[in-house]
């Protein structure tokens, strides 16, 4: 720690909990507490019930679920793909090409992501490519939109390599193929699994280009969570709030697993 005398930390420490409490943990426990209450008059919820999670762990919420992790896993894997292979081949550019092609994948984040919904609306709502009322245009806009994550995050990894490796390889008659996926994708491994973390929980929780896109078979929970306090159910919203959570929470878990484990490689 930077701070190295006891009242200095203790006073880091509170300053923290102070900044830290009202601005995150507070909202979270707010939603907590929500979920288990049936009324909330007072300071304090009232009438505890566990109901709200009954009809969150199943029906169309289960199914909402479903469709929101399959979403978030594609949409990740989609964007990683096309994110680590651009940052890579801009590793061989020219300065202003590469800050082109940076400038290019982070214009998806530069706008507000319903005028991102509403462009893959009106170009792929005619042929030759309609995907409109579909599962696969609503993917295709959570790509867009995490893809720019994926990019800088493994740009900024890619930067940092040591071309010692490489050049070692390349010495020993490595061809280029191998060169790649037997050197630089092992050392880029724990920037890698930290932008498919990154990609899953943003596409978890996208709201505003999703309600533009998806059709009514294929709803993501925050479409389900909005409607439902939309209809004034606030604490089942709640719930199925904290299971959102809770998924995404998981899977970022065992995303940190394994890139503690890549990082000890």
């Amino acid at each position: 720690m930077l701070v190295h005398s006891r009242a200095g930390r203790w006073c880091t420490w509170a300053l923290f909990l102070v900044l830290f409490l009202p601005l995150f943990a507070l909202p979270l426990l707010v939603i907590l507490a929500a979920s288990f209450s049936t009324n909330w008059s007072g300071a304090l919820p009232s009438g505890p019930t566990a109901d709200h999670y009954t009809a969150a762990a199943g029906g169309d919420s289960l199914h909402a679920l479903t469709v929101s992790l399959v979403t978030a896993v594609t949409a990740s894997v989609l964007a990683l793909v096309a994110g680590a292979w651009a940052a890579l081949a801009a590793a061989s550019l020219g300065r202003r090409a590469r800050r082109l092609m940076d400038a290019l994948f982070v214009l998806p984040v530069a706008v507000p992501s319903v005028v991102v919904g509403l462009a893959v609306l009106v170009a792929f709502s005619r042929p030759p490519v309609l995907l409109n009322g579909t599962s696969a245009i609503v993917i295709l806009a959570h790509t867009v939109l995490v893809t720019a994550f994926a990019h800088q995050s493994v740009s900024a990894a890619v930067r940092r390599l040591d071309p010692c490796y490489e050049q070692a390889a390349a010495s020993l008659g490595a061809r280029p193929s191998y060169v790649l996926w037997r050197v630089r994708l092992p050392l880029l491994l724990p920037s890698l699994t930290a932008a498919a973390g990154l990609c899953f929980a943003l596409s978890m929780g996208e709201l505003s280009a999703t309600m533009m896109l998806y059709p009514p078979d294929w709803t993501p929970l925050p479409v389900q969570i909005f409607a439902a306090t939309d209809r004034g159910s606030l604490f089942t919203g709640a719930a199925v709030a904290v299971v959102l959570m809770a998924a995404t929470l998981a899977v970022l878990f065992a995303v940190s697993r394994i890139r503690t484990r890549a990082s000890y490689r």
